[in-house]
């Protein structure tokens, strides 16, 4: 149940609203200079020069002037045109509030100055009627692109850009772009975990989007800035690091149910007997086993003229173990928070008396065949003893963590 309270108005008659393949929505507020011609000219493209059905919504969110008042002129007069009002500020509200509610097959926006060329606009919204993507973004980024705006938007979009690639890993080229698309049904399942209601709300949606496994799809495009433009920068650059900040947690600690999200849109593996993520996960677990080897093996040569060669093994390996189980726990699959720690680290310890029984028994093989061994001997044959422990160690890291990290799913995933 939203928090807004929302009233909808359609001037058209009902058979004029039945469900269009593509809802444009122009989210507002205090626009009614602007809002006339930018939606006259949107319904000419879409009549002229659209090849899908379309609507055009107007979300007005709690505008003061007359915006309101000129929306519902305009959809009185224009067929294919409605009137979303919402008692609240915030541009990332109104789009949740409009998407989430809309029966259109694709749900799209774009801001009321028109910056983008309404040519973009098939090439964003047809591989998501497709079916090839999920969600699809306008980049002002791209080689392609034409662009025309100031130097202090350029610098400012750029190093924001570069932040969420550095912070939060992503990989779509222009966050904030007003101009993007998203398959209805994929729409429903992700929008009930993006929080922000302003402007950060693309980034999150975007990140969430990655995260989950969509498809984005990126659309070079030509785009005017809008000298008009009344967004705050210093403000929203403020908001939005927050934003960053407050997602990157969420990630960290695993609050997010991610991996529940992927096997409901159905992600599933490329190759068969290939779970899901598990290239990543070989990847981080032999970084992790790498490090921990050779702390193991430093251990193992600072204690040995001291306790003896088992007790060293013992020590080295109990030490790095623990460590090994909290570095694989968090970095290689991404189990975060205090939930099940103990029972991990519990499981964890198994699975080192199976690495100490290697070990050891290695050790006593090699001293009762060579008793003088010197060290670097002992080494090579632990080494060899730790590769085959690193494996087993593999295999049962993801049994322990095989349901770690499960969230409740939300009520429009199930």
């Amino acid at each position: 149940m939203s928090d807004t309270q929302t009233a909808v108005r359609a001037a058209e008659p009902a058979a004029a609203v039945t469900a269009p393949v593509v809802d444009v929505v122009v989210p507002v507020y205090n626009e009614e200079v602007d809002l006339g011609p930018c939606v006259r000219r949107l319904h000419a493209f879409l009549t002229l020069n659209f090849p899908f059905t379309a609507r055009i919504t107007i979300a007005d969110n709690a505008s003061t002037d007359s915006t309101l008042t000129v929306a519902e002129q305009l959809a009185a007069q224009l067929d294919g045109v409605r009137v979303v009002h919402l008692d609240r500020k915030g541009r990332g509200r109104a789009l949740r509030e409009v998407w989430q509610s809309s029966d259109a097959q694709i749900v799209a926006y774009m801001d009321v100055d028109l910056s983008t060329d309404l040519n973009a606009l098939l090439p964003l919204v047809a591989p998501l009627v497709s079916g090839h993507s999920d969600v699809a973004i306008g980049t002002r980024l791209a080689s392609s692109s034409r662009v025309v705006r100031g130097p202090k938007r350029e610098i400012i979009s750029r190093c924001y850009n570069l932040i969420l690639r550095a912070s939060l890993q992503a990989k779509f080229s222009d966050a904030q772009c007003g101009f993007k698309a998203m398959r209805g049904d994929v729409a429903k399942l992700v929008l009930p975990l993006v929080e922000d209601g302003e402007w950060f709300f693309d980034t999150e949606l975007l990140v969430l989007a990655e995260r989950i496994g969509l498809r984005i799809h990126e659309v070079p495009v030509d785009w005017i800035d809008d000298p008009d433009s009344r967004v705050d920068i210093i403000d929203t650059a403020r908001k939005d690091l927050l934003g960053v900040w407050r997602v990157g947690r969420a990630l960290t600690s695993g609050r997010l149910p991610i991996n529940e999200l992927r096997a409901a849109i159905g992600r599933e593996p490329l190759v068969e007997g290939v779970p899901l993520g598990m290239v990543g996960q070989l990847v981080r677990f032999g970084i992790v086993g790498v490090t921990s080897t050779l702390a193991y093996l430093l251990l193992y040569v600072l204690l040995q003229g001291i306790t003896g060669a088992q007790a060293a093994n013992f020590l080295a390996l109990l030490i790095t173990a623990i460590a090994n189980t909290a570095a694989n726990r968090a970095f290689t699959f991404g189990v975060r928070g205090s939930n099940q720690a103990v029972s991990h680290h519990f499981q964890g310890l198994i699975i080192f008396a199976v690495g100490l029984a290697l070990t050891s028994g290695s050790l006593y093989t090699l001293h009762h065949w060579a008793p003088n061994a010197a060290v670097h001997l002992e080494l090579a044959v632990l080494v060899i003893a730790n590769l085959v422990a690193t494996l087993l160690r593999f295999v049962g890291l993801r049994w322990v963590f095989r349901n770690a990290g499960k969230h409740p799913v939300p009520e429009a995933v199930r």
